[in-house]
């Protein structure tokens, strides 16, 4: 990534928004009060991974559709989630469903999962 293109093109975009009255320093700054919640089916299209090869029936989500690149494990999972977070701005939130535990491949009935699974 050339960090010199990137800064040139945001001082472009920076003029032609404050033409429009707009501060897009200040905006950049008001980000960092946002707080942005992140569903994590959106890393695998809801499989989970309890089951191997586990999908959403009909073909995937509208969000995500099944797409080539979905994680297959819960460390792919992990490096995702950690990439998606480190380029959202603000404050993040995770929704984390039981169906991403990591269970040592046994079966944990809903009302047994504790904490140390996440």
């Amino acid at each position: 990534m050339n960090k010199e293109l990137i800064r040139k093109s945001y001082q472009l975009a920076k003029a032609q928004y404050a033409e429009l009255g707009v501060d897009t320093d200040k905006v950049l700054e008001q980000l960092d009060d946002v707080v942005i919640s992140l569903h994590c089916w959106q890393t695998d299209d809801v499989g989970g991974f309890e089951k191997e090869g586990a999908e959403l029936g009909g073909g995937g989500i509208q969000a995500t559709g099944n797409f080539p690149g979905k994680a297959r494990s819960l460390d792919q999972m992990r490096d995702d989630l950690d990439k998606v977070m480190s380029l959202l701005p603000g404050r993040q939130r995770l929704n984390l469903h039981a169906i991403y535990g990591e269970f040592g491949g046994k079966a944990v009935d809903r009302d047994q999962i504790e904490l140390k699974a996440f």
